[in-house]
């Protein structure tokens, strides 16, 4: 089964925990702390792996959840990092932020790969919160949540040269004769159900790969047929091959059929349309093929028109050799613009309140925002000393100042995430 697009959770692990441990030894009197730090969590990771050509694999996974980082122990020994988890994608793969919009990275090249979620830090032993002022810290941290995303994975092929034309055109048989691609060749609509490629080689020696969609309809840029599914791979070929009938033999104009793929590909993805161009001209074996083709140069100039016949292979020698000294001339482009990247976004420009304070109905302050709701989930309430660094830390990032601003009283009910405390 061909599958190109795959909506993933990804939750990366949480840092081990810190250990809360004093040293208790036989004539070492005042030990001190002796709590170790936890290890890191796992990052969420895609790599390329050459040898897959569908998302198949990640259709059926939905969530993937990586390890927690060991916790750390007594005798100030560090708890290991979790290993991390890694995830096999065919090379083309892009990987987005669902939330966002923007792209976490493009995969194009074979060693590529990306961390799509960052594991937490290993939460801090008391050994590490000993100061000159406080020797002797009764506390430590829990590890840091892992970061959480969902991703939409797509894949794009890697293609070279694209054909693309309306349903029973002769685009399966075209590849089946330059490459050794076996699509499946029937005389009805819609055959082909996913794109083939196929590996040409020129008579310069020049290798290049062209892929075989799957027919277009009008309306296909808006879901119609089978068209927005498969547009996408388009979008990564240099040259964009137009398989004409020529002939006429399913009852349409082939100047109507050429115009009507352009109007799918301009509003898909407008850049394609300056995509160079080269028209296959099929079906010229059958005898009305002529005469429709000169009635159609009259329409189309300018452009590279090849008269073939897919039957009988008849002109493609010359459309392959063609092709490949076009593609000496085209370099290949990023398919996406730098800004639409995620590590491009400079967030300096976009300075975000630190937390926001609300009242619901029952009366109660929520308090939201992503550094206190991390120094909550990093915090553990099993000691007086925790618990007061805790709310020294609320009070001097002025949360008690806001929410007596607000109106707050003495016993007034407080939210953090499911947690809740008694204002004092």
């Amino acid at each position: 089964m061909f599958v190109d697009e795959v909506i993933l959770k990804v939750e990366a692990g949480r840092g081990g925990d810190g250990c809360l441990a004093f040293r208790r030894e036989k004539f070492i009197p005042m030990g001190g702390p002796f709590g170790g730090n936890g290890g890191k969590g796992s990052d969420i990771k895609f790599v390329v792996d050459e040898g897959l050509h569908t998302l198949i694999d990640l259709r059926y996974m939905k969530t993937v959840k990586g390890p927690k980082g060991e916790n750390g122990s007594g005798k100030n020994q560090n708890g290991k990092n979790a290993q991390d988890v890694i995830i096999k994608v065919p090379q083309g793969t892009v990987v987005t932020d669902n939330d966002t919009g923007l792209i976490l990275a493009d995969l194009k090249n074979k060693d590529d790969e990306v961390v799509v979620a960052l594991g937490g830090r290993g939460g801090r032993g008391n050994t590490a919160f000993k100061t000159q002022s406080n020797p002797a810290p009764n506390f430590a941290e829990n590890g840091e949540p892992g970061e959480k995303r969902t991703l939409k994975v797509e894949l794009k092929l890697l293609a070279d040269v694209g054909l693309v034309g309306l349903p029973s055109v002769g685009k399966s048989t075209i590849i089946s004769m330059i490459s050794k691609a076996k699509p499946k060749i029937a005389a009805y609509h819609f055959t082909t159900l996913s794109p083939n490629l196929g590996v040409v080689k020129a008579d310069n020696g020049q290798s290049f790969v062209v892929a075989d969609l799957p027919g277009l309809i009008e309306g296909a840029s808006k879901g119609d047929g089978l068209g927005d599914k498969f547009l996408k791979h388009i979008q990564r070929t240099r040259v964009i091959a137009h398989v004409i009938d020529m002939a006429g033999t399913e009852g349409r104009n082939p100047y109507d059929d050429y115009m009507t793929i352009r109007k799918e590909l301009k509003e898909f993805d407008e850049s394609l349309i300056n995509r160079r161009e080269v028209i296959i001209a099929n079906k010229m074996d059958v005898d009305t093929a002529k005469e429709n083709l000169k009635e159609f140069k009259k329409k189309v100039k300018n452009k590279d028109i090849f008269e073939v016949s897919a039957v009988t292979g008849e002109g493609l020698k010359e459309v392959v050799n063609h092709l490949a000294l076009v593609l000496e001339d085209i370099p290949a482009t990023p398919l996406y613009e730098e800004e639409k990247y995620e590590s491009y976004v400079l967030y300096k420009f976009k300075k975000e309140e630190p937390y926001t304070i609300t009242r619901d109905e029952d009366g109660v302050f929520v308090v939201r925002g992503k550094e206190i709701e991390k120094l909550l989930e990093m915090t553990r309430f099993n000691t007086d000393e925790a618990i007061a660094r805790f709310a020294n830390k609320l009070r001097k990032m002025g949360i008690d100042d806001k929410l007596v601003e607000l109106g707050v009283e003495p016993g007034d009910k407080v939210r953090i995430l499911d947690y809740e405390f008694e204002f004092r």
